[in-house]
């Protein structure tokens, strides 16, 4: 049994409150795991009460005082910038940090690197875009002078699988809008989130303005129900973001809830079957299967089932698991026990439905949290309902066009659909009527369709839409002033 490629340890937990660094006091009795090895190797920590409440009245005092918020455009693109110069210089730390704490491969995370600190130039561009300021004819010929301000303080939520790319999508845009932020990361991967204040402190952030706390949901529903809290931003599973929802419904305060989805990939009659295969199979591997736009149900025509289903398991019998750490690596463990324990749970319930597994992927030689990515044939979809948040699909098969959609539209959630097809204009037609907020033709890519198409979510699946624009304004609220003139009788 060999080692971590790459010995990697966790740095001490730190709370980032008032400009001023701390380490988080509450034990929570739960450890992490490094999930190549499957050995204990911090326990989870949260802030203490007074921890929390410092951080909120600074977020409070700090929005009050129109320190961040009134600072004048330049100044505040200036700072974000460098805040981003900031987060470079220290892009291989979160990376591996990332890669070890959540099992994702490092390959991955490097990459998911171009979030880290992109997003912080696309946000200052929709800051700069003119768009927080507009003018608009009114009555008499006044003009109406239309603001775009920020709520106030933020709170960002974000989830463990890739949580310092979300960290920065979700900062990036709460930051340049205005909103004085306070993270809270996943208690199960919260090491990469910390570079962020490290980050922040380094470029010379005001204190108040970005703080970072830790803890589990307990903690999380604290900040939530905080009237000095005036919007949240969370991404996570649907029990998380129904609890947010209607934690904030008591004050109307403004959610962006992103919750996951059970996303069908459809294969046309037409469709060549090695490329979706080789799309399926990514689908099933990127960010180890744990990720909400991940294959959830292959809806395929019956006639070609079995070729297909060949295709995938050919190439899933290429695919090389191994430790998060080794750049050679296609597809690491799962992020911990408790998750496996979970995986092989949904297994089993797909099993006594009547599914069939197959699977080809050889395990490594390691003691860590590893799971063959597995494709199950014969559950009906009525039992395929639910998100699995792990590289395991069902397979669905079809005669028509009519049963291929109802299948494809066949579960409360509506985050992402897959189309592989020949002739796109048909799979046009076919995309524009699958209930979900995003629809990829022909490709199966980690990124949106492009920077600056929204992110949309349907059913379960979320409230208000993401994306560079989207989120962005959803830190903002409109205020609308002009002079109306006297009465005419």
């Amino acid at each position: 049994m060999r080692t971590p490629s790459t010995p990697i340890h966790l740095p001490p937990l730190r709370d980032y409150i008032a400009g001023q660094f701390s380490e988080p006091t509450e034990r929570l009795g739960v450890w992490l795991e490094n999930p190549n090895t499957g050995e204990p190797i911090a326990e989870q920590r949260a802030t203490a009460p007074s921890g929390l409440e410092l951080a909120l009245q600074t977020a409070w005092e700090t929005h009050q005082s129109g320190l961040w918020a009134d600072m004048p455009i330049g100044e505040r693109v200036e700072m974000l910038a460098r805040l981003s110069a900031e987060l470079e210089k220290r892009q291989e730390r979160i990376a591996q940090l990332d890669a070890l704490n959540t099992g994702v491969t490092l390959r991955l995370t490097s990459m998911l690197n171009l979030i880290v600190t992109g997003a912080w130039h696309l946000a200052n561009a929709q800051l700069q875009s003119g768009w927080t300021h507009t003018v608009m004819p009114g009555p008499n010929n006044n003009p109406v002078q239309i603001y775009r301000k920020p709520w106030g303080p933020a709170l960002l939520l974000v989830a463990w699988n890739a949580p310092s790319a979300f960290m920065a999508h979700k900062g990036s845009s709460a930051l340049a809008a205005g909103c004085p932020t306070i993270l809270k990361p996943t208690e199960w991967a919260p090491y990469g989130c910390d570079i962020f204040a490290e980050a922040a402190a380094a470029a010379g952030l005001p204190p108040g303005v970005f703080q970072i706390v830790h803890g589990g949901p307990e903690v999380g529903a604290k900040l939530v129900a905080d009237p000095r809290i005036k919007a949240v931003s969370f991404t996570g599973g649907l029990a998380g973001g129904r609890a947010i929802a209607a934690a904030c419904a008591h004050n109307f305060k403004p959610a962006q809830l992103e919750m996951g989805g059970n996303n069908p990939v459809l294969v046309f009659p037409d469709a060549d079957l090695d490329d979706a295969a080789a799309g399926i199979v990514s689908l099933m591997i990127t960010l180890n299967g744990q990720w909400c736009r991940a294959l959830g149900r292959l809806i395929v025509p019956a006639a070609k089932k079995a070729d297909l289903l060949e295709r995938v398991l050919d190439r899933l019998a290429q695919v090389k698991i191994g430790d998060s750490l080794d750049m050679s690596s296609d597809m690491g463990p799962m992020i911990h026990s408790h998750h496996l324990a979970k995986l092989q749970g949904q297994l089993k319930k797909l099993v006594a439905a009547g599914g069939t597994l197959h699977s080809r992927t050889p395990l490594p030689d390691l003691s860590g949290h590893f799971l063959a990515p597995t494709l199950v044939t014969g559950v009906p979809s009525a039992q395929a309902q639910d998100e699995i948040f792990g590289p395991i699909g069902t397979v669905h098969p079809y005669e028509s066009e009519a049963e291929m959609l109802a299948l494809a539209n066949g579960t409360p959630y509506g985050l992402e659909a897959y189309i592989f097809a020949r002739d796109e204009e048909k799979a046009h037609q076919i995309g524009a009527k699958i209930q979900a907020g995003e629809i990829k033709i022909n490709g199966p890519s980690i990124m949106s369709l492009g920077i600056m198409t929204p992110r949309p979510a349907w059913g379960l699946s979320g409230l208000r839409e993401e994306g560079t624009a989207e989120t962005f304004q959803f830190f903002c609220n409109t205020r609308v002033v002009g002079v109306e003139g006297p009465l005419q009788f």
